[in-house]
């Protein structure tokens, strides 16, 4: 539907990953500040984040090549250029965390704080990601015959464009999370975005028209890992909720003596 390639070998596609990565920044970098986060531990996730979004995308294509491999063991694993987002967002995260718990004790600042940020960025980064999905016609839905439908240039027929049903679903996540963390009303954000995202993504994967492949029975992959993902919120969610009951319990107890 639209150019692949603009010009000299750039593709909009990168140009729509470069643009979310340079946001996704520019938001931790701001909303930091609207937290009053010691601008030392921001610097450090700065850097920490740069060096994960490398072995993100690393992991990525292992991933793809993973998925690739489980679908189809008679080729062998390979990696070919393809990348997947739950894997990116796996490996970007386990090496975040590793390089976190090796120079927390350096700041007063934690993981905590700045949680609800991140939630933030990764919707923002991702949202624009999708877009250059869109823009190299990847990711697309399944045939369709509707107004809705998209036509890409290396498909013969129409779809459902669901790289901007999940773009348009990011970006409105993002101004929701962004309005609630601004009326500081923030602190379990990070939570539902692991639940939100899980289950959009679970439900999309049924329109998707591309190559999925099989996990567990018909669970794709991607849908392995957002129940996972909704799991991992609840599991969180439940903990905050937890402690917050605790603590005004002490409290409460406390004042009587």
């Amino acid at each position: 539907m639209y150019p692949y390639e603009l010009f000299l070998g750039i593709h909009m596609y990168g140009i729509m990953i470069a643009v979310g990565i340079g946001v996704c920044f520019a938001v931790l970098i701001l909303y930091s500040k609207r937290l009053k986060i010691e601008p030392k531990f921001v610097d450090f996730v700065f850097y920490d984040g740069l060096v994960s979004i490398i072995f993100g995308f690393l992991s990525a294509a292992v991933f793809q090549g993973l998925y690739e491999y489980i679908e189809n063991p008679q080729r062998g694993f390979h990696i070919d250029g393809g990348i997947t987002f739950m894997g990116g967002l796996l490996g970007g995260a386990v090496s975040f965390l590793i390089i976190y718990f090796i120079f927390r004790k350096k700041y007063k600042s934690t993981l905590k704080d700045i949680l609800p940020v991140i939630a933030c960025c990764i919707l923002i980064a991702h949202a624009f990601g999708r877009v250059g999905c869109f823009f190299a016609g990847c990711c697309y839905g399944k045939e369709t015959d509707s107004i809705w439908g998209v036509k890409f240039l290396l498909l013969e027929h129409k779809v459902f464009p669901t790289n901007l049903y999940e773009a348009v679903f990011l970006f409105i996540t993002f101004g929701l999370f962004s309005l609630l963390l601004f009326k500081n009303k923030y602190k379990n954000l990070f939570s539902f975005y692991l639940i939100f995202y899980g289950v959009f993504r679970f439900f999309i994967e049924f329109l998707r028209g591309d190559d999925r492949g099989a996990f567990i029975g018909t669970i794709t992959p991607s849908q392995f890992w957002s129940l996972l993902f909704v799991v991992a919120g609840l599991v969180l969610l439940s903990m905050t909720v937890f402690k917050q009951s605790h603590n005004r319990e002490s409290f409460v107890e406390n004042n009587k003596k």
